[in-house]
């Protein structure tokens, strides 16, 4: 655990280049302002992977960090490693799903959750949050995070 891939050609576009990652400050300053409590967090960039280290709250703060910085035009992969969950000393293996045109978050509900638990799907438009801002606006080659049913 540790290393995320995600499409590089895909996400928010944060500098001026075509693919190219974007500086490690800019990519930051994206993180921080989903108000994910992710200001104990330092990203570096080497070459098209992003590194997170330092400490977040919770599990779900950790995935979402991930998938934030993931989820930019130029990057990918993300290494976190090197990030603490303070809650519990040690982040879980975390659960995402990569988008595919046809998708919606009704059918990456079922085929996450199981046949006939498509109704579910608000349960992973809120793991999403804030990165994602309607069910609707999802896009091939999103990296979404997936939370145990049974947990959320």
């Amino acid at each position: 655990m540790g290393l995320f891939d995600f499409v590089k050609s895909v996400g928010k576009k944060l500098g001026i280049g075509d693919d190219e990652a974007p500086e490690a400050g800019a990519l930051k300053n994206e993180l921080d302002s989903h108000k994910l409590g992710t200001d104990k967090v330092e990203v570096l960039i080497e070459g098209d992977k992003a590194v997170l280290k330092g400490e977040v709250a919770d599990q779900s703060i950790f995935e979402k960090a991930i998938v934030a910085v993931g989820n930019t035009l130029g990057i990918s992969k993300v290494e976190a490693g090197e990030l603490q969950v303070t809650a519990t000393g040690k982040a879980k293996d975390p659960v995402f799903y990569t988008v595919k045109k046809g998708d919606s978050l009704w059918k990456i509900a079922e085929a996450s959750y199981g046949k006939g638990k498509g109704a579910k799907y608000p349960v992973i438009f809120e793991a999403n949050k804030p990165m994602l801002t309607h069910p609707d606006k999802i896009y091939p080659g999103q990296v979404l995070r997936i939370p145990d049913i049974n947990s959320a």
